[in-house]
């Protein structure tokens, strides 16, 4: 769940720096540069001037770099600029807490598991079974419980004079349903990785590791749907696994998060750009409903010694 935290947030990176690089290829500064052309021959003055263009390039990157920046720019009302930085900075807050909270949970169950699962009481419960009944069931009617290997495997480490003697240095725990012997030695230890933490409290083949498993073992009764399926625990157990289980809804609350992060970059990037064509649409009506052409021109006279027999001035609408 970690890895996938982190995997959403190089996607969202890669997301938010493409839509930048768009943005900047299509948005380069267009603003209209007021052309004042004089255009002058003996008989008239005329001054044109150049039609604005609008691109919304501009807010659509503000927006993806910061939410509510384009609506800022758009000058719309103050409430929008606010919820998205509002929930861009919930989001956020949001997400370290989740994330800390699941790392901080997460070390705390494997501390738990270190304390109470143990590979000498796995073996030694495997070959010395519990004589405690449950609902007139023994633990030698589960045969998950009956032997060390099955499904799974843990990864352990061989070292010392044992891995001198077997030029080995990492087994699969499934030869310590041969070779019990080698823990006697002291040499062998369990890799105590993720794959591990899941095993111990997912597959019942693991259940002789905790340390109460020998008195308080039982089993019940799960709904899987369509059948049910008998699940062994221990209290222990059953403590690691809730442990387990909200450490993962923390991981839950954190992907949560950041896809809230992602939308509402999208979703501003996207209202900054329909307010600012909607907006320039609006004023492009206002303009020609209120649009005013005039020109200015001199008069030639022939008789006047200077030929200029006075100004003309005329206005287009």
């Amino acid at each position: 769940m970690v890895k996938m935290a982190e995997l959403m947030l190089k996607s969202f990176s890669i997301f938010s720096l493409s839509f930048l690089y768009l943005g900047f290829l299509f948005a380069q500064d267009t603003t209209t540069i007021e052309v004042q052309e004089s255009i002058q021959d003996s008989l008239s003055v005329l001054l044109v001037e150049q039609e604005q263009v609008n691109y919304p390039g501009k807010p659509l990157i503000m927006s993806l770099v910061l939410p509510g920046a384009g609506q800022y720019y758009n000058k719309s009302p103050m409430w929008k600029t606010a919820s998205f930085i509002g929930v861009e900075l919930g989001s956020m807050i949001a997400w370290n807490y989740f994330f800390k909270e699941s790392q901080r949970l997460k070390e705390d169950y494997k501390a738990f598991a270190d304390l109470h699962w143990t590979l000498d009481d796995w073996v030694t419960n495997r070959f010395y079974p519990s004589t405690q009944m449950h609902e007139s069931m023994s633990w030698t009617n589960f045969s998950a419980l009956t032997k060390l290997t099955g499904t799974h495997d843990l990864r352990l480490i061989i070292s010392g004079s044992l891995a001198n003697e077997l030029n080995l240095t990492q087994v699969s725990s499934d030869s310590l349903e041969v070779h019990p012997d080698w823990l006697n030695s002291g040499d062998v230890v369990v890799v105590r990785d993720g794959h591990f933490y899941e095993n111990i409290g997912k597959y019942d083949q693991f259940l002789g590791g905790w340390s109460d498993a020998k008195d308080e073992w039982y089993w019940e009764e799960k709904d899987v749907g369509d059948s049910t399926e008998i699940i062994i625990k221990t209290p222990l157990k059953a403590n690691y696994i809730n442990q387990r289980y909200e450490s993962n809804q923390m991981l839950s609350a954190v992907k949560y998060s950041i896809t809230v992060l992602m939308f509402n970059h999208v979703i501003s990037g996207i209202e900054s750009v329909w307010t600012n064509q909607r907006k320039a649409s609006n004023e492009q009506k206002q303009e020609k409903a209120s649009s005013i052409d005039t020109k200015l021109s001199l008069v030639y006279n022939p008789l006047n010694q200077s030929g200029v027999g006075g100004l003309q001035f005329a206005i287009f609408f």
